[in-house]
């Protein structure tokens, strides 16, 4: 089995900039991730972007 190469983001809510979930993403994608998740801080669904993790 072949072992795939891959990277660990944080995901970003857009509008109140806390990061609130952590993702893998593989080597082969360029573009950045956008994913709609849960907010806690905000309490609603918003855009999450991917940032890098510290």
């Amino acid at each position: 089995m072949a072992k795939v190469k891959r990277d660990i983001i944080a995901l970003k809510c857009t509008t109140c900039d806390s990061k609130n979930y952590t993702d893998y993403k593989t080597k082969n994608m360029k573009e950045k991730m956008v994913v709609n998740k849960y907010c806690a801080v905000c309490q609603k669904h918003t855009e999450h972007k991917e940032t890098k993790v510290k």
